[in-house]
């Protein structure tokens, strides 16, 4: 069967090709091909960066001003800093990035195809107002593709690094005693030493919002999450104090680690943005409406901060927005309804939104998810849009395949290059991309690699290099996602 489905997906494949080839034929008189420039940047080849505040003078100037609980401010105006760089070159850093992005695609594959035999409601754990904002770090450095905030946890706060994830529901930290804990920048994090810290205990509605909530022997309620990867984290299922820039989100409800094993990398944590029960977003919904926004830079290409926003100003007024889908059997992720693709102006033969249908099983649909570095699309979309890409850059000359990408050009010596536009139509919204968003470096030396993948996976996810520079809203209230382009100003 599997040989067959094969075939069936390279013959399809060919008349992708053909009707492409007879497309750009017939459009070519009609009307010429549109392009962007495109400014040269290889890897490793960083812009100068300044910035005012390293993030401990940061967190003692924070200290000394009074937490608010009611209207949340923005403390410090902080610039991006790369403080969980390890010492490695571009291109190590780089292929780390690609590994720990095939093991993130798995993972939400996994748990997207495990979705038909799971009750609407799971937040894939089981037993084994106002506004605030904050700086984002790139986790480029980690190898990981992910995105960290600094925030503050529990009284007084302790400052560590948090990942920030829309394909994760739970809230959870590393915590002492430690039975088993990875590496992470800063100290594990003591609940004895925290007034806020609170257990729950197990009969409470809290400890049963959980998919399959544990108990111990002190009747104090557990929690486990295991990610597609492996990775897993098991330990109390707790009440604390997180604290924002100076803005104090009290009682949220997180995961206290004793056991954290797999793939995490120098975070204390995670921060689920997911649209499940147990997401930060849903628990502070009464506060900051259920709304909020990221907006993430490429380190490698810009000074700008990256942010993300909670509350009402987290909607941009220059966003483009589409609904959201609601996944019977999965609520933990951002379902949007894609269209169709343009390169070069002209949409693309064979791209239709029945190529990434919803259907009913809770199988197939795309998500739009910050932990994805490259974007992947089911196979049939992704051999149509790189065939018209590649017939929109014969031009540039080709370089061979590198990791998970096939379609890379040999640009050393140049320093600008004109390549095919190309813009995403979602229902509603079309999302012009910027050409650093889809041809990225991969080495030193001057080679860029169209930045889609495709994916035998019926779920096909739009990943955060195709994000960047756009600042992303998740209107839960109103149940949309935006994107407002230039929005990390």
């Amino acid at each position: 069967m599997e040989g067959k489905a094969k075939a069936k997906v390279e013959a399809l494949a060919f008349l992708f090709s053909f009707l492409l080839l007879s497309f750009f034929s017939s459009a070519g008189a009609d009307k010429p091909l549109e392009f962007q420039s495109l400014v040269l940047r290889p890897l490793g080849k960083n812009p100068s960066t300044k910035s005012e505040l390293s993030w401990a003078e940061t967190e003692n100037k924070i200290e000394n001003l009074p937490l608010s609980e009611a209207e949340p401010t923005i403390a410090l105006n902080l610039e991006h800093r790369d403080v969980l760089a390890f010492n490695a070159t571009p291109e190590a850093l780089f292929n780390l990035r690609l590994q720990r992005d095939t093991f993130r695609v798995e993972s939400l594959s996994k748990m997207a195809a495990a979705a038909g035999g799971k009750r609407a409601g799971g937040n894939g754990t089981r037993v084994r107002g106002k506004d605030f904002s904050s700086s984002v770090t790139s986790g480029l450095a980690q190898g990981s593709g992910e995105y960290f905030t600094r925030l503050g946890v529990g009284t007084p706060p302790k400052y560590v690094y948090m990942v920030l994830d829309t394909g994760s529901d739970i809230v959870w930290i590393q915590c002492a005693p430690c039975r088993k804990c990875y590496s992470q920048i800063d100290p594990v994090f003591d609940p004895k030493k925290s007034v806020s810290f609170s257990g729950i205990a197990c009969g409470s509605p809290l400890c049963h919002r959980l998919d399959s909530p544990g108990c111990n022997s002190k009747q104090s309620c557990l929690y486990e999450v295991a990610y597609g990867d492996g990775s897993f984290t098991i330990g109390e299922f707790s009440t604390e104090t997180l604290t924002f820039r100076g803005t104090r989100v009290a009682k949220v409800a997180l995961g206290c680690g004793h056991d954290n094993e797999g793939l995490f990398v120098g975070a204390a944590g995670l921060l689920g943005l997911g649209r499940g029960r147990l997401s930060f977003p849903t628990q502070t919904g009464r506060r900051f409406g259920r709304k909020f926004s990221y907006c993430l830079v490429d380190r490698s290409a810009s000074s700008k901060p990256s942010s993300v926003v909670f509350g009402e100003s987290a909607v941009s007024r220059t966003a483009v927005f589409t609904p959201l889908i609601t996944n019977p059997k999965l609520d933990t992720f951002y379902y949007l309804e894609l269209t169709g693709i343009s390169v070069g102006g002209a949409r693309v033969p064979g791209i239709t939104a029945s190529l990434f249908k919803l259907d009913a099983a809770g199988n197939g649909g795309v998500i739009v998810d910050s932990g994805t570095s490259v974007t992947r699309l089911t196979r049939r979309a992704y051999i149509g849009l790189r065939d018209a890409f590649r017939a929109g850059a014969a031009d540039l000359k080709r370089a061979p395949n590198y990791s998970l990408f096939d379609t890379c050009f040999d640009l050393s010596g140049k320093t600008e290059v004109k390549v095919p536009t190309v813009v995403m139509h979602f229902r509603g919204a079309d999302v012009s991309l910027p050409a650093t968003n889809y041809l990225i470096p991969v080495d030193t030396n001057g080679v860029f690699c169209f930045a889609f993948a495709g994916t035998m996976s019926g779920l096909s996810i739009i990943g955060n290099i195709q994000q960047q520079g756009f600042r992303v809203v998740f209107d839960l209230a109103g149940s949309r996602v935006g994107f407002a382009p230039r929005g990390c100003a």
